[in-house]
Formats: C-alpha cells, structure tokens, sequence
C-alpha cells in the first residue's frame, strides 16, 4: 500500500511487508464469524450448521425447554438438509469456521472429525474405508468433488484440489491433486 501522493510503488521493507500481507486464517483458533449469519439472511449452509451447533450445545442440558429445543433443532437440521443436498450427521465433529460456500452433496462421516476454519466445496465426501476415518486439522481447503476416504490425516493449511481422491495422509501445507491424489507442492 502507498500512503503518499506520489505514483511509486510503496518500498517493502521487513517491518512494513508484514502489515500489508493478507492475513493467515488460523489453523488453531475457530473464527466464528465465518458461519455467522444475518437474522433473515438467506444462507442455507450456515442455517444448517447452525441447526447442527444448537443440537450439540443443547445434547447434554436437561428439562422439558431443553428437550424441545433439540427437537426442534433435529426439525431445523431436516429442512436444511433437504434444502441444501448435504448429508452431516448432527453428531459429527465440526471444528469452528467451517465454511460450506455451495453444500450440495457434501457427505461427512459421522465418525470424521474436521478442524476449525475448514472450506469444503460442493460434493465432497468425507468417508470410512475399513473402520478409519479422515481427521482434517485446522484450516483444510477442499475442492469441488474431492473425496477423502480411510484413515488419514490432512495436515494444516493443505489444500485438496477438485475431483482428487485422497487415500494417504497430506502433510501440512501441502497440495494434493489427482485421483489418486498425490502430492503437489508443499
């Protein structure tokens, strides 16, 4: 960024290349405010997810408010699973910040556990494969159609390009591309 008048480009020096980077979304602490959404905002994603926190959050708190609260969480959860075409189990593990920018046909293992800040593209589908499933640590960007399948570990700011099948572990920051998946570029 240039603060001056003059049509130069702004010197990067060390102490000024850090405050005009983009900043890193984090692989350890959720961003809540990715599955924020507006009071009469039309975003069934973030509906759904947010049917599927209410339930979680209400799982263990007992008396007859509670229970119809869950319930009618399980009613909300149903109608924006049928709106969006996503099959997510309300008792899967969901790290904070997920992102669902087009749910349709995303699949999730209700065993597979995702980290916080995690972006998942439409058709994706997070499966078993001889009683293992997928754990995505924090910050996992999934592309469109992508299928992670068995136990496997998807390191931190790896990205999974569209239409791979990922069938060994990904390191951290890593790409994996192709069916299989292999890998890229860390």
């Amino acid at each position: 960024m240039n603060f001056t008048s003059s049509n130069e480009p702004a010197l990067s020096t060390p102490s000024t290349r850090n405050a005009i980077d983009i900043p890193v979304v984090s692989a350890e602490v959720a961003d809540w405010s990715r599955e924020r959404k507006a009071t009469f905002e039309w975003a069934p994603s973030r509906s759904l997810l947010a049917s599927i926190r209410d339930y979680q959050r209400l799982l263990n708190t007992k008396g007859v408010r509670a229970k119809w609260r869950r319930r009618y969480a399980v009613v909300r959860h149903r109608w924006w699973t049928i709106v969006t075409g996503a099959d997510i189990p309300l008792n899967c593990k969901l790290g904070g910040g997920l992102l669902l920018p087009h749910p349709n046909g995303v699949v999730i293992h209700p065993a597979a556990e995702i980290g916080p800040n995690c972006l998942l593209f439409h058709q994706v589908t997070i499966g078993e494969e001889a009683g293992g499933v997928p754990f995505l640590e924090g910050h996992v960007d999934v592309g469109a159609g992508a299928k992670i399948i068995g136990k496997l570990r998807i390191g931190k700011h790896a990205k999974i390009g569209a239409n791979a099948v990922v069938l060994n572990d990904v390191p951290p920051g890593a790409t994996a591309v192709g069916i299989p998946a292999r890998i890229i570029r860390r």
